[in-house]
């Protein structure tokens, strides 16, 4: 997820980027929910509720300039921007933001003009509350114990603290992949708030192959005999087999046949060796490496819940019942949809079927397929011409919002 910056110290860094980056900044952690939230599945989520936020750029003074970003499965707060890394006392690096092609000054979310917050969302593993905290009420690590969560969930904490910072009305909700469910869940459950959305790679719902996936890979995690019920990091294990092995099937899915093609095709690392238990072909080697460094920086129970929130999300079936235009007649955002030619997880088809419910519900929508060959990752890959349509939809928005113009379909 993030570039590992070794070679310069943070200070060059950001010198010699100056007036093209947010420059060096932290994330902050605050608390929402005192008195514990109830969940969608019913369960009350013990509160307070850890929330770890980052913000970039300036608010304005009618405070009518906030973009919210949501991030992705393995995702953090950190999207734009350098983090400082000190590996040794001689060297002082960084860590670069997830989205830093996209956020900062003149960019496509141009942080000159936007104040631009990204939150860890529910469940996760960098600071907001998830399996891997303590449980007041038992003083231990929640684990499997971690009650069931939800996209609605999610948006509920990050609806929290929006308000903590005393916020009002966000210009935009911007998100991709797992993100981009999360701006369609707050363009229904807050239609008053969001003034557009902008869904990147994203879907209404997942489909049974997408689940398919999502199963394999928890199945992996709970195979593994270190996972112990989910109890692993009381015992000081971790499932690390399991947890790599899911991250490799996820991450074919991210790709795509023509990418892989291109960086491996059927080239072996040292030749056959007619063993079947040996890493030959390089894309085996990629992928075992993909997996070890995943198991390095996220947590195995936090994956097992998130999935399964992507799993759930259904929107036709949870606002529409059953039907996507009914949905989008709930919703008063102006909509961007994004998609990516060579994505087969979430494909073009599906921000179609988006872009057709809206259209048929009476919304303002707007919607590219851009030709990439990198698969769903060409949302944090291919940047160029996602960010321009990003920057021009976005000035859209706030000039038409400054001139007081109401969101098309709003009653």
């Amino acid at each position: 997820m993030y570039k590992i910056l070794r070679k310069k110290r943070i200070g060059d860094i950001v010198e010699e980027l100056k007036g093209e980056t947010v420059g060096l900044v932290s994330t902050a952690i605050t608390q929402v929910f005192p008195d514990g939230l109830r969940l969608e599945s019913g369960e009350i989520l013990p509160g307070p509720i850890d929330v770890a936020y980052e913000t970039y750029g300036n608010l304005n003074e009618d405070k009518s300039n906030v973009i919210l970003v949501c991030h992705a499965l393995s995702g953090s707060a950190h999207a734009a921007g350098y983090h400082r890394m000190v590996d040794d006392e001689t060297f002082d690096g960084a860590t670069e933001g997830w989205w830093e092609d996209v956020i900062g000054p003149g960019k496509g979310i141009d942080t000159n003009k936007y104040f631009v917050i990204c939150s860890n969302f529910l469940g996760s593993c960098y600071g907001t509350t998830g399996p891997t905290s303590i449980n007041p009420k038992t003083g231990k690590r929640y684990g499997i114990t971690f009650p069931t969560i939800t996209i609605s969930d999610m948006v509920k904490v990050q609806r929290e603290l929006i308000k903590q910072l005393g916020i009002e009305k966000l210009l935009a909700v911007v998100g991709g992949s797992m993100g981009g469910m999360q701006a369609l869940e707050w363009s229904v459950m807050y239609p008053e708030i969001v003034e557009s959305v902008i869904a990147i790679a994203a879907t209404a719902n997942c489909s049974a192959q997408n689940i398919a996936f999502d199963a394999v890979g928890r199945n992996a995690i709970i195979s593994d005999p270190n996972w112990g019920n989910g109890e692993y990091l009381e015992k000081g294990k971790v499932p690390s087999k399991g947890l790599s092995i899911a991250r490799m099937i996820g991450h074919i899915t991210y790709l795509s046949e023509k990418s892989m093609d291109l960086k491996f095709g059927r080239r072996f690392i040292n030749g056959k060796t007619y063993d079947v238990d040996d890493i030959e072909f390089e894309v085996e080697s990629y992928l075992g490496y993909q997996g070890e460094k995943f198991v390095n920086r996220f947590d195995a129970n936090s994956y097992l819940y998130i999935t399964k929130a992507m799993d759930y999300f259904d929107l036709p079936e949870k606002y529409g019942n059953g039907d996507l235009k009914e949905v989008f007649k709930k919703i008063r955002s102006k909509l961007l949809f994004i998609s990516f030619t060579s994505d087969w997880l979430f494909p073009p088809s599906e921000s179609l079927e988006m872009v057709s419910a809206a259209l048929a519900a009476g919304k303002n929508v707007s919607y590219i397929n851009i030709e990439s060959i990198n698969g769903h990752d060409s949302f944090l890959i291919d940047t160029k011409i996602e960010s321009e349509t990003m920057k021009a939809f976005l000035n859209s928005t706030f000039l038409g919002a400054q001139k007081g113009e109401k969101v098309y379909g709003e009653s």
